[in-house]
C-alpha cells in the first residue's frame, strides 16, 4: 500500500511539473501580412530612443521587467512567460512585429490600441531593440 501511495504522489507531482512547463509556453503569435510589411517611421535616434523608455517604462515595465528581461514585479503572477526581449528570438522580429503585438495584444498582453499612439509605440519599438546582448 505504501508503494502504491508513492507512486500515485510521483506520478502527481509528474502531471504537474508537465502542466506547469506548458503553461509556461507562448503559442505561436501570428502577425497579419498587413502588419508584417509595415515599415518603423520614426528613425530610432537618441530622442525617440529616450521618449521610448520613459514610455516603456510606465506601460511596459511592470511585465517584461526594467531591461526587457520579462522579470518585472507583475510577470510572476502570469500565465505566461512575458518574454526575454534581449534574445535573438525577440531581436530577429521584424520593428512591425512588435508594434502589431503591443498595439493589439492578446490574452494577458493587453492592447495599446486608444491608450497610446501609434508614434510612441514605434518609440517603445525602437527602446526595446536597445535590449539586444
Amino acid at each position: 500500500m505504501k508503494t502504491f501511495k508513492q507512486l500515485m504522489f510521483t506520478s502527481f507531482l509528474l502531471l504537474a511539473v508537465i502542466g506547469l512547463a506548458n503553461a509556461q509556453k507562448a503559442k505561436p503569435w501570428e502577425v497579419p501580412a498587413k502588419y508584417k510589411t509595415m515599415k518603423n517611421p520614426v528613425k530610432s535616434d537618441d530622442a525617440s530612443i529616450a521618449a521610448g523608455k520613459a514610455l516603456y517604462n510606465k506601460n511596459c515595465a511592470s511585465c517584461h521587467g526594467k531591461t526587457g528581461l520579462g522579470d518585472g514585479a507583475k510577470a510572476k503572477g502570469l500565465d505566461t512567460f512575458p518574454g526575454d526581449f534581449s534574445k535573438g528570438e525577440f531581436q530577429t522580429q521584424v520593428d512591425a512585429d512588435h508594434f502589431y503585438k503591443t498595439k493589439f495584444g492578446r490574452d494577458e498582453m493587453p492592447k495599446f490600441d486608444g491608450k497610446v499612439d501609434d508614434e510612441s509605440i514605434w518609440q517603445i519599438v525602437n527602446y526595446m531593440r536597445t535590449f539586444k546582448k
